[in-house]
């Protein structure tokens, strides 16, 4: 397989939403992008996460064109692609339905940044697009989906903020790499379960504040960031 590194570490991706416990049977995917190649590798479309190989990833171009591979892709393709060309910094893509990310969803609000885990990884609240219009359902529906995540950014750094809710839809979430893509995918699952606790204890709880926010994501993130151990070397 020429492409068998990008295949096993998508592979990775989806068998780490498994683990965790973010997908049933068949629901969600997980991609990864080789930029110099031009290619994307991602789940295929209805094999259960428990029974994926290497073998089974698929291989496709930027148009969606099978380059390696025998099974059909991921029906949520065509979304993945246009956060790819849109968002050139990331490597990697999730989508679950993972339940308390999902209820926020069909609820049609944004996740708000409450406290200090949320800031370690997200800047700010996790955005919820607007609904998408009968006619972006009836024509072109995957691709409008990603559209409709890439209008939603036009004001916000996808670096910053690595997920989205899609209204009454899921979680779609990236990373710089596949695997990156599927932590961020655990980490705002988690976000939106302690939001709605949170809420659910004082539905007067206000959003951090904007200098405890910056503290803790640019301790992280920023270019001083100081958190965690300096690489060897």
């Amino acid at each position: 397989m020429k492409y068998e590194q990008l295949r096993e570490e998508v592979l990775k991706a989806n068998l780490e939403l498994f683990r965790r416990g973010l997908v049933l049977y068949t629901f969600g995917n997980a991609s990864g992008i080789d930029r110099a190649e031009g290619v994307v590798a991602i789940k295929p479309s209805g094999v259960p996460f428990e029974e994926l190989r290497p073998e089974d990833i698929v291989v496709t171009d930027l148009n969606g064109n099978v380059v390696e591979g025998t099974l059909r892709p991921s029906s949520d393709l065509p979304t993945h692609l246009e956060l790819y060309k849109a968002f050139p910094g990331i490597g990697g893509i999730v989508h679950t339905h993972s339940t308390y990310a999902t209820a926020w969803a069909q609820a049609g609000r944004e996740i708000p940044c409450l406290g200090t885990t949320h800031a370690d990884y997200f800047y700010g609240p996790v955005p919820i697009t607007p609904p998408l219009t009968a006619e972006e359902v009836r024509h072109d529906y995957e691709r409008n989906t990603g559209l409709v995540i890439v209008r939603r950014f036009a004001a916000i750094d996808p670096m910053a903020v690595p997920g989205v809710l899609v209204h009454s839809h899921g979680p779609f979430a990236w990373g710089k790499s596949a695997s990156e893509a599927a932590f961020h995918a655990v980490i705002l699952e988690e976000l939106a379960k302690l939001a709605y606790l949170t809420l659910t204890l004082n539905p007067a709880s206000r959003p951090l504040p904007e200098a405890q926010l910056e503290k803790h994501y640019l301790r992280k993130h920023g270019p001083g960031a100081y958190y965690g151990q300096k690489p060897a070397g």
